[in-house]
């Protein structure tokens, strides 16, 4: 039995404080663990407990996204950002906010029997002023590349895929139809994942409504689970059998995240 965690964790540093992140440990126990927001580089993260292989990749402005992928066995091997060359794409990542293989938003564990994606998606913009980036490019671009592994392995996507797929999937749809995260763009590239042959492992098990991974800081919406559920493990149709259990373990602090976790017998 594998277990598999994944988190964005809005700065590694910042969670570490007060015991919150040795209580994830503790409590969750995993074999490996998929970060997103790390926020933070190499030099920067010796407080992380040493059984775990570190495979850390920070963007290049300080402070700012990264993802990583902490394992209890090493990985065969490690690929950061999305090599454009592999998925033969005439697009690329580079919009007016950057370039996203610099913001250091994937990074890919090789094992025996499967690869593990960290990814964390861009953000649409409060005024929608990445969307087409994302839709247009980055969502095609990361199905291509997902698409690639598979014909290696199985592949396990983890992480803030930032859109909330159906009005289940939020509290509130009526009034956030249409805005960052829940355009009819964003859950069109999350369905084409879907369609590619992946499962929300969550949904394997969990059809009911108020299971949110992300809460607002305003308002009291962790307390009054005012949230959306954004963030994901979706794992290789050819895996199914494999899937155990899909949780989202609320009550785990430290982000306006919590992580969710997969148990794999495997």
């Amino acid at each position: 039995m594998i277990k598999i965690s994944s988190w964005n964790i809005n700065g590694i540093r910042s969670a570490n404080k007060d015991g919150k992140w040795d209580n994830f440990i503790s409590k969750i126990n995993p074999d490996i663990i998929c970060l997103q927001e790390i926020k933070a580089k190499e030099d920067q993260v010796d407080f992380l407990d040493h059984s775990y292989f570190k495979y850390l990749n920070p963007a290049t402005r300080p402070g700012y996204s990264g993802t990583a992928i902490l394992s209890k066995s090493e990985a065969l091997s490690i690929s950061k950002n999305i090599d454009l060359e592999l998925v033969n794409s005439k697009k690329n990542l580079v919009d007016k906010y950057g370039d996203a293989n610099e913001e250091g938003r994937v990074t890919v564990a090789e094992y025996e029997k499967f690869y593990v994606i960290s990814v964390y998606t861009p953000n649409a913009k409060d005024d929608l002023s990445r969307l087409d980036f994302k839709h247009k490019n980055w969502d095609p671009i990361f199905l291509e590349y997902v698409k690639f592994l598979e014909k290696n392995k199985p592949v396990i996507i983890t992480g803030d895929i930032n859109v909330a797929n159906e009005e289940i999937d939020l509290a509130n749809p009526k009034a956030n139809r249409g805005k960052k995260g829940f355009t009819d763009q964003e859950r069109e590239g999350f369905k084409k994942i879907l369609e590619s042959g992946y499962a929300d492992s969550f949904r394997v098990f969990n059809k009911e409504g108020q299971n949110y991974t992300w809460w607002s800081h305003f308002a009291n919406s962790r307390q009054r689970n005012v949230g959306w559920r954004i963030d994901y493990i979706l794992i290789s149709n050819r895996l199914l059998n494999n899937l155990v259990s899909a949780t989202i373990e609320k009550d785990i602090m430290g982000s306006d995240h919590c992580p969710i976790s997969i148990e794999l017998n495997i």
